[in-house]
């Protein structure tokens, strides 16, 4: 049994919808699939998901969203229309949402709309069953899933038939829509595949895989055969877009792989996260920008019992919450993202802190990055001295380096404005 997700991309207009049909049909196999809301068709388009927040807000401020409505209206149904699905129901399921939306229901269920819509078309054009998640997925306050979900998820399939099931969105412990972060068709797809079973869970989008460095940046950047779940968790930590990170979890606790394929290019085999790795070496590379260093010292720091507890939660008063730290004997680094606090801020902790805890010194520096090599036993891969060779030889300044507190990868700082130099040096030296 396979289970299929399909993004906004695949999913954004009558032609993709066609292509993703081609696609279910060409494998018995694949009995579930998960759609998201219809994605973007150009770069000016707007995606649906983006309209449905826009007509809530409307509505918060005291204003109709019917005007607005329409665009969203229009592009539901000239799909049913291109795909010849007749269909009266669609009209006054629109409606519907839209006189829901007006009478105040709210921001989750807003969102959730465009996914089920979506679905909702999908299993008309497809002929297969359509199930609300609503009415199975429970959604803790923490967004979590409740484990209740996956029995009524199972209980809901009945063998012989195929199901489509809008992503994102399922119903909290009163019943009520509640959405996942955004992304979070990935989730429910993972969801889904761990409740049935399914020997594969594959993610189609408009990418063929998991890329080892930015194709944005490396044009010719290769695609990742094979990735182990704590790489994609490390290249996602580092910066990457490769798979949204929530929705690992629910398959990691079953044991089921993901493929991320392109419904652009079926033929390719994309990539395979699975609980381990078959690859060698360095897998990927990415670069984190935007952060910021707090830098700290004082003579025997750690022999007073919690104090790195102390300081961390007095750094969470000024708003601060580390992404990545490092320690030495009497010192403690600790990187942020610049955006959590101005340099007022900064200062004004500083010199809280300074005075609370006797420091020997302490200052906040800006304009760094966290540069990831990613891949299997990066704790004993000779790949890595390459890599740093590679930035010195490219004039690359080293601020930091975190080697063997991850097997999955090793973290540098450096510069931020060394960061695209870095990720080229490095693919250069090491993975084309």
């Amino acid at each position: 049994m396979i289970v299929s997700k399909f993004g906004g991309s695949s999913v954004s207009s009558a032609s993709q919808i066609k292509k993703v049909g081609q696609i279910l049909k060409s494998n018995d196999k694949r009995v579930a699939v998960v759609v998201s809301a219809p994605g973007k068709r150009c770069d000016s388009d707007e995606k649906i998901t983006d309209l449905l927040y826009k007509c809530n807000a409307l509505v918060q401020s005291g204003k109709s969203c019917k005007e607005l409505f329409k665009t969203i209206q229009e592009r539901f149904i000239s799909i049913a229309n291109e795909l010849n699905i007749k269909d009266s129901d669609i009209e006054i399921k629109l409606d519907e949402v839209r006189r829901l939306i007006d009478a105040g229901k709210g921001s989750n269920y807003a969102a959730s709309r465009g996914e089920y819509l979506s679905g909702y078309l999908i299993s008309k054009y497809l002929n297969w069953e359509f199930l609300d998640p609503a009415e199975y997925l429970v959604i803790n306050s923490d967004n979590t899933v409740n484990e209740e979900s996956y029995s009524n998820l199972r209980d809901a399939f009945k063998g012989g038939k195929k199901y489509v099931i809008p992503g994102f969105y399922g119903k909290d412990q009163t019943g009520e829509i509640k959405t996942f972060t955004r992304g979070g068709s990935d989730i429910t797809g993972s969801i889904i595949s761990r409740a049935l079973g399914a020997e594969l869970y594959e993610n189609w989008t408009d990418v063929s895989g998991v890329y080892a460095a930015n194709p944005r940046l490396i044009t010719d950047a290769k695609v990742i055969p094979y990735l182990s779940y704590k790489e994609v968790r490390e290249l996602s930590e580092v910066g990457a877009s490769v798979f949204h990170e929530e929705a690992i979890a629910p398959v990691v606790d079953a044991q089921i792989p993901i493929n991320i394929r392109n419904t652009n290019a079926p033929e390719d085999e994309g990539t395979i996260i699975s609980p381990s790795s078959k690859g060698c070496g360095i897998s990927g590379v990415s670069a984190k920008d935007g952060l910021s260093r707090i830098s700290l010292r004082k003579l025997m720091l750690f022999k007073k019992s919690g104090m790195r507890h102390k300081l961390l939660t007095m750094l969470h008063i000024f708003g601060i919450r580390p992404c990545y730290s490092l320690f030495g004997i009497d010192s403690i680094i600790w990187y942020f993202d610049s955006s959590m606090a101005s340099d007022s801020v900064c200062e004004s902790m500083c010199k809280r802190i300074k005075e609370e805890y006797d420091l020997d010194s302490i200052t906040v520096d800006r304009g760094y990055a966290i540069l990831g090599l990613v891949g299997p036993e990066m704790d004993k891969n000779l790949d890595v001295i390459d890599a740093l060779d590679a930035l010195r030889k490219n004039d690359i300044n080293i601020v930091s380096i975190n080697y063997g507190a991850s097997d999955s990868s090793v973290l540098i700082g450096i510069e931020e404005k060394d960061s695209k130099q870095a990720v080229k040096a490095v693919y250069d030296a090491v993975l084309r």
